[in-house]
């Protein structure tokens, strides 16, 4: 193994070369002693290794120089040239030292933007122009003239270029005498929308005509966007409704409060308190009216005791997750809504815990069929929408026959007709 010397004192030039003589003469000297005892190790017969040579000489015969009294004969230029020879790739030498380049200039401070544009641009300034070889005159032209290469015709070259097929006589004929609306037809049927516009194709395909002044190299223009006026403030008077709830008011079967401000969580509660003894109301629609998790509360309760309610709509709010279950569960107790939506609440992601309780609420819901509510996970929207499909089909396949209350009536042998409860009392 190299024995390596750790340098204490940096600032001698002296002591730093002196050492590294020293280092690599030890290193060269170990290396080659187990050389030659890997080869004794390996093979019977002992063969001498050639000895490594420096100017001609032995490394041995170095041993007994004194390399502190060569040095010390050195002058400091020498000692500096000596330095910048020797590769100092040690890591105990400072980076300073194993930097060959050296600045002799004392630092200037710290950096000073501006005055380092200020500067270049100065010496950009004092810096003399190279003098040009020929003289400039006005029209005289100066080296060789660039000409550009000849170039082929672009029509003549496509020709030569172009694939001759054979049609047969009647495609071409037909080709021939189509006209330019007959082709981009063609164009359409076969899918070249590259060769058209959006109009033309679009015309093509509804067989509506081509547009007026538009050949090949025409160009679609953007439409105008249509202008739709603005939905006018919902004006529906809060405090009349809520009467009119409290009162159980026949005529009032559809209440929409949707973007209606500042409606205090009193009148919410006014609202949900008339709802539990409502048999007339079938639709409620508060989207985008702050309701939070406290009136939401107040509106599960609600539901819990109405059984004339089939639509729910409270998007656009600030309920929590936990409350939207807290509803969802409240739809079990009369089993009368229908169509319930709570989406773009305060919290966009319920979480796989709330996700899969309401998935199972709905589960056990026979009278839900839609429900508009953003479900992350694919095991729940699955799930939901499954249960959902199932009670459509059951409501589709069961109700026709409960409500028609239908009963045959025999009218000869093998044969009957069907006729309604009601027919068959206006009959008799």
């Amino acid at each position: 193994m190299a024995t390596t010397e750790v340098f204490q004192d940096w600032d001698s030039p002296h002591e730093t070369i002196s050492s590294m003589t020293r280092t690599t003469r030890k290193t060269t000297t170990t290396t080659k002693t187990t050389t030659r005892r890997e080869t004794s190790a390996s093979t019977k017969t002992t063969t001498m290794t050639t000895a490594a040579k420096l100017y001609g000489k032995d490394l041995s015969e170095y041993d007994d120089v004194d390399v502190d009294e060569l040095l010390a004969q050195l002058t400091p230029e020498e000692i500096n040239m000596l330095a910048k020879e020797v590769d100092p790739d040690d890591s105990f030498m400072p980076p300073s030292q194993r930097c060959s380049y050296e600045c002799d200039k004392s630092p200037t401070g710290p950096l000073n933007r501006k005055k380092l544009i200020e500067h270049i641009n100065k010496q950009a300034l004092e810096t003399p122009d190279r003098p040009e070889l020929k003289p400039y005159v006005p029209g005289v032209i100066r080296g060789k003239k660039w000409i550009p290469p000849p170039q082929e015709n672009a029509k003549e070259k496509e020709a030569d270029e172009q694939i001759a097929i054979d049609l047969g006589e009647e495609y071409e004929q037909a080709l021939s005498n189509a006209t330019q609306e007959e082709i981009i037809d063609l164009a359409a049927i076969l899918g070249f929308h590259s060769m058209m516009n959006q109009d033309q194709y679009h015309a093509s395909l509804l067989n509506s005509g081509q547009p007026v002044g538009l050949g090949w190299d025409g160009v679609t223009k953007a439409s105008q966007p249509k202008a739709y006026p603005m939905d006018p403030p919902n004006d529906t008077d809060v405090d009349a409704t809520i009467k009119q709830v409290r009162d159980d008011d026949p005529k009032l079967t559809d209440l929409n409060w949707n973007n209606i401000k500042n409606i205090s969580d009193e009148k919410f509660i006014q609202l949900f308190e008339g709802l539990e003894v409502n048999t007339h109301l079938e639709s409620l629609s508060l989207t985008n009216v702050g309701l939070n998790d406290k009136t939401a509360q107040r509106l599960a309760e609600a539901m819990e005791k109405n059984s004339t309610l089939r639509v729910l709509n409270v998007e656009t709010n600030f309920i929590s997750p936990p409350v939207i279950v807290r509803l969802i569960r409240a739809l079990l107790k009369t089993k009368s809504i229908e169509e319930f939506r709570c989406s773009n609440q305060r919290s966009q992601v319920l979480g796989n815990k709330i996700e899969m309780e309401i998935t199972q609420l709905v589960e056990q819901n026979p009278t839900l069929l839609r429900l508009g509510l953003h479900l992350e996970f694919n095991d729940a929207r699955h799930r939901v929408a499954a249960h959902l499909q199932r009670n459509i089909d059951r409501i589709c396949r069961v109700e026709p026959m409960e409500r028609a209350k239908v009963v045959a009536i025999g009218v000869g042998r093998d044969t009957f007709s069907v006729l309604p409860v009601d027919a068959l009392k206006n009959r008799a």
